[in-house]
C-alpha cells in the first residue's frame, strides 16, 4: 500500500469521525446548545478541509465550488475562539459583534475576486491548476498564518484570564474542570498548527522529494486522528464539563481604580468570621456565597482579598483549611483519623489538591507532618 493510498484512507476516517461527532453534537439535549454547535461547526469545516486527500475521487466541483472549499477553511480559527469562549463562559451568547471574525474570508475572497471569480470558467480552472504559485495564493496564506498567531495568542489571553477568575473566586476542584479541558484543547490546536507549518515548509521548500512531504502528511493526519478519539472522548465521558463562569465575571484588579485602599474594619471582620464560624469546611466555597455570609458585596470582597491581602481567593482559603489540617494532625486523640478523613472533614474534596496545598503551606506532605 503506497503512501497516497494510506493518506486517503486515513482522512477519509478522520472525516467520517467528525462528521459523526459533528451529528451528536447538533442533535443531543443540552443546556450548552451553543457550545456544540461551535464545536460541531469547527468539525465540519475541518473534515471539509481535510477531504481533499479523497474527494475527488468520487466528485468535481465546480471551479468556484471548489474555491469556496479552499477558503472555507478561514471559518476554523474564529470557530475554535468562540467555542472556547463558550465553554469558559456559562452565559455565552452569539451577538452581531462576532460577525467580525468573518473580515479574513471575506478579504480572501475580494483578493480573488479580479483573477477567478469574475473571469470564465476556463480561466477559472487554469488558475485552480496553478493556485500555490499565484501571488494570491501567496498573500492568502500570509495572511492566514498571521491571523492564526493572532487567534492563538487571544486563546492563550482568555485561557490565563480564566485561570485567574477561578482562583479569584472559587476553591472547588470541580470548578476547574473547563478550564483544564481548555487548556489541553490549545495544546493539542497548537501541537497541530505545528506540525501544519512544518509540513508547509516541507513542501514549499522544494529541498524535500514528494514521497517525504507524504511521509509528513501522514503523521500529521494521525495526529488529526488520535485528535478525533480523544476529543470524543472528553466531551462524552466528562460529564463536569461546560459549567463555565458568568461573562459578566472581573478580575478583582479591574474592579479598583487603582488607588490603595485600607479596608482595615472589613478585613478584621472576614478574618474573625473565617476562624470562628469556619466557612471553609463547605467544599464548595465561592467569593460570592462567602460575600453573602459576610454581608460585604461579592465585588468588594473579591477586592478585599485578591487585592488588599495580596492572595487568590483560593489560596486564602485553603490557607484556613490547612490550619485547620494541621491542628488535627497534631491532636493526639485524632491519631486514628486518615488523611483523607481530614481533608474531607477539612473541605476539600480531592486528595491531590489537598497534599498539593499541604505541601505549598507546610513544605512537607500530610503524613510526614503527622510524624514530624
Amino acid at each position: 500500500m503506497d503512501n497516497i493510498t494510506i493518506i486517503g484512507i486515513v482522512s477519509f476516517i478522520i472525516v467520517i469521525l467528525f462528521l459523526l461527532f459533528s451529528a451528536f453534537l447538533l442533535t443531543v439535549k443540552t443546556v450548552k446548545k451553543i457550545s456544540n454547535q461551535l464545536l460541531a461547526g469547527f468539525l465540519i469545516i475541518t473534515a471539509i478541509d481535510i477531504s481533499v486527500f479523497f474527494y475527488h475521487n468520487f466528485i468535481e466541483l465546480p471551479p468556484a465550488l471548489e474555491m469556496f472549499r479552499i477558503q472555507i477553511s478561514a471559518f476554523k480559527d474564529p470557530l475554535l475562539f468562540l467555542y472556547i469562549l463558550s465553554v469558559i463562559y456559562s452565559d455565552f451568547k452569539l451577538k452581531w459583534k462576532h460577525l467580525v471574525h468573518l473580515i479574513p474570508w471575506v478579504i480572501n475572497i475580494v483578493i480573488l475576486l479580479p483573477n477567478f471569480f469574475l473571469v470564465p470558467r476556463e480561466a477559472q480552472i487554469s488558475f485552480l491548476n496553478y493556485f500555490n504559485e499565484t501571488p494570491e495564493a501567496h498573500y492568502i496564506s500570509v495572511l492566514g498564518k498571521i491571523i492564526e498567531v493572532i487567534y492563538i495568542i487571544a486563546e492563550l489571553y482568555y485561557l490565563l484570564r480564566y485561570r485567574k477568575l477561578l482562583l479569584e473566586n472559587y476553591t472547588s476542584k470541580d470548578a476547574f474542570y473547563n478550564y483544564h479541558w481548555v487548556k489541553q484543547l490549545i495544546i493539542f490546536i497548537l501541537v497541530g498548527q505545528i506540525l501544519t507549518f512544518i509540513k508547509a515548509f516541507i513542501r514549499d521548500s522544494g529541498d524535500f522529494d514528494e514521497q517525504f512531504v507524504n511521509i509528513f502528511r501522514i503523521i500529521l493526519l494521525s495526529f488529526g486522528l488520535f485528535f478525533s478519539f480523544w476529543l470524543v472522548f472528553k466531551a462524552l465521558l466528562s460529564p463536569k464539563l461546560f459549567r463555565g463562569i458568568a461573562v459578566d465575571l472581573r478580575l478583582s484588579k479591574e474592579m479598583t481604580d487603582g488607588k490603595n485602599k485600607t479596608h482595615s474594619n472589613q478585613i478584621d471582620l472576614i478574618k474573625n468570621y473565617m476562624t470562628e464560624e469556619e466557612p471553609f469546611l463547605d467544599p464548595s466555597l465561592t467569593v460570592k456565597s462567602l460575600s453573602e455570609k459576610v454581608n460585604i458585596p461579592h465585588r468588594e470582597l473579591s477586592v478585599l482579598i485578591n487585592q488588599e491581602l495580596g492572595q487568590h481567593f483560593f489560596d486564602f482559603v485553603n490557607g484556613y483549611r490547612i490550619e485547620k489540617a494541621k491542628s488535627i494532625l497534631k491532636d493526639n486523640v485524632k491519631t486514628k483519623l486518615t488523611v483523607l478523613e481530614i481533608l474531607y472533614e477539612v473541605g476539600f474534596n480531592s486528595k491531590s489538591s489537598f497534599n498539593t496545598a499541604f505541601k505549598k503551606h507546610t513544605g512537607k506532605t500530610p503524613t510526614a507532618y503527622r510524624k514530624s
